[in-house]
């Protein structure tokens, strides 16, 4: 992977996911409520910038986001939608290795409350990918690892890890789906995750290579919780 290159998984839906709304354990989100994210890059662990999502509405079934990266190489200024569980409604997934917004006919399962360790679920759910001419099946298949303390920028919490491993649902020919690896701390205290890492994966038959063969790989992002501010009473 060279990083140099801009993090195109950067602007998914890291918050896959990254910024869960507020959860079962955590008090009810308020629009100009703030969370900012320190973005870096796995491979090089080189800091590319921050993704600042800032709640713009909540509603009774979900709570938009505006995202506001802080330079190019993280994508730019978006709108993300959420369940009030933190499962997404809208956003961005990597489809071999560029982004590419989804609308979920049903809430993609990032989180299946409540967080027993050792749950696991596998969910299929429909999406419409900007471009596509097709509706996309996605699957995901969840599991709770464990609790596990974790340090970020923002703090020490105890912390539920998650992993997810997700299809994409875009094969095309002689391509296979997008295969993205998912795992999230997410800290019931906070009712959102705190740090976030993906990776992604595909197999394109089309251009296999005498030296890497026919595997492709996406970016490898890593996110940290690294301020919180509610909104101004």
């Amino acid at each position: 992977m060279d990083s140099t290159k801009p993090l195109l998984a950067a602007i998914c839906c890291v918050a896959t996911i990254a910024v869960a709304t507020a959860g079962p354990a955590a008090g009810a989100p308020a629009a100009g409520d703030v969370y900012t994210y320190g973005l870096v890059n796995g491979y090089s662990k080189e800091a590319r910038g921050q993704l600042r999502y800032e709640i713009a509405k909540v509603e009774p079934e979900r709570v938009t986001f505006v995202v506001k990266p802080d330079n190019s190489e993280v994508g730019a200024e978006r709108t993300e939608v959420y369940t009030r569980e933190g499962n997404w409604l809208s956003g961005l997934v990597e489809s071999h290795g560029v982004p590419v917004r989804y609308d979920f006919a049903t809430a993609y399962p990032a989180f299946v409350f409540p967080l027993d360790p050792g749950k696991m679920w596998s969910v299929r759910v429909k999406a419409r990918a900007a471009g596509a001419a097709r509706e996309r099946s996605v699957r995901v298949d969840g599991r709770v690892i464990g609790t596990e303390r974790v340090r970020v920028p923002a703090g020490e919490f105890d912390a539920i890890k998650v992993r997810r491993h997700v299809y994409a649902g875009d094969a095309d020919y002689f391509v296979t789906e997008t295969r993205i690896v998912e795992f999230d701390w997410y800290a019931p205290v906070l009712g959102r995750v705190v740090r976030s890492e993906r990776r992604s994966d595909w197999h394109d038959m089309s251009r296999c290579d005498e030296d890497i063969g026919c595997d492709y790989y996406g970016d490898w992002t890593v996110l940290e919780l690294v301020e919180m501010r509610p909104a101004r009473s």
